[in-house]
Parts: structure tokens; C-alpha cells; sequence
């Protein structure tokens, strides 16, 4: 009777440790984009509705000023000294600029696709 109650509490404990597992699967995923030479690296994304965007500012000593201005969603990071990081995120499905309000030729195309 006890071996049967702990193999009970053992699939149990297994069956939790899988749906955690999935669960961090699904979880929201944050992309890493680096302002340098006056240019975003990488310069295009594709992401999911819900995941996030983080801008680094790794210019030296310039500073960048990124934001969205799109029908449905905008974003603006303020100025942005060096070293300095903003976060986007994108709760909205479409294609988005991220740009320099700074630095006109500056464009991180970003793709949103719904989940």
C-alpha cells in the first residue's frame, strides 16, 4: 500500500515537472539589439506578438534615440546615452520601423507575427 502511494506521488511530481517544462517553452522570448556604428545590429527581426525587443546602446559615445510610429502602436525610448538599454514590447501583430529620431538612416525592421 505505501510503494503504490509514493509511485502516485512520484507521477505526480513528474507530470508537474513537465508542464513546467512546456510552459517555459511558450514563455515570452526577449531579442538582444545592439545600436553600433550608427546602425542596429541585427538590422531585421521576426518575433512573436508578446515578445520583447531590447535596444543596447553600444555607440561609444553617441546618443540614440529609438521609437515606433506606426498605426496601432508606438514606442519612444527618450534619449539614450551610451551604455544605456530600452525595451520594446511588441503586443501587436504586423511589420514595424525602429528607428533614430537621431540618426535618420538608422531602421530595425521588425516582423510580428501573431502567435
Amino acid at each position: 500500500m505505501r510503494s503504490l502511494s509514493h509511485l502516485g506521488v512520484a507521477t505526480a511530481l513528474a507530470a508537474v515537472g513537465v508542464a513546467a517544462l512546456s510552459i517555459a517553452a511558450f514563455a515570452a522570448q526577449t531579442y538582444r539589439v545592439s545600436q553600433k556604428g550608427r546602425a542596429f545590429q541585427p538590422g531585421s527581426l521576426v518575433i512573436r506578438r508578446g515578445e520583447t525587443v531590447e535596444i543596447v546602446n553600444d555607440d561609444g559615445d553617441l546618443l540614440h534615440h529609438a521609437y515606433v510610429d506606426a498605426p496601432g502602436f508606438t514606442f519612444d525610448s527618450g534619449d539614450q546615452e551610451p551604455g544605456e538599454k530600452t525595451q520594446i514590447l511588441f503586443s501587436v501583430p504586423g511589420t514595424f520601423a525602429v528607428l533614430c529620431g537621431i540618426h535618420p538612416k538608422m531602421k530595425l525592421a521588425v516582423r510580428v507575427e501573431d502567435r
